[in-house]
């Protein structure tokens, strides 16, 4: 055999080799350490989970034995099964932006247009429940968009 192809054929074996030994390191073993890979959720050392916060949910409503049922077509029907009322958290966090946009709108009449009127230059500062007062492009880009956060 020449000698080149005889290095070559060495150079292929150490870098076989060297494949081999670490092809031994598994993924598992590597510790991704630093603020930046806490940050993005890379390194999960050590770390706590937390539980997601969800609204507390309405009890379950356990339907009534069979032998309670009315007859179908009947009268009573619509007396005999009583529901209890059912809790819509959507309905209350849109009832509760309607009444938030409305104590804005109150806060903002007095504070900053009445305050504007007399000549105050603190008016600009003032802030309502749903943010400052004063116009500006983002209150319009969310009047534009349907008032919607992303939500």
């Amino acid at each position: 055999m020449p000698l080149k192809t005889l290095a070559k054929m060495t150079v292929h074996a150490a870098a076989l080799g060297a494949a081999l030994v670490l092809s031994g390191c598994g993924l598992d073993d590597i510790q991704l350490n630093g603020k930046i890979f806490d940050a993005v959720g890379m390194n999960n050392t050590g770390s706590v989970k937390k539980e997601a916060k969800m609204a507390e949910r309405s009890p379950l409503v356990v339907p009534p034995g069979l032998d309670r049922l009315p007859e179908p077509g009947s009268a009573g029907a619509a007396q005999a099964t009583a529901i209890p009322e059912i809790q819509d958290h959507d309905a209350k966090r849109q009832v509760s932006q309607a009444d938030l946009e409305a104590k804005q709108e109150a806060y903002c009449k007095i504070h900053y247009e009445q305050a504007k009127a007399h000549g105050d230059n603190n008016a600009d500062l003032a802030e309502g429940p749903m943010g400052p007062c004063r116009g500006s492009v983002m209150n319009v880009i969310k009047k534009v968009n349907g008032g919607s956060d992303g939500q």
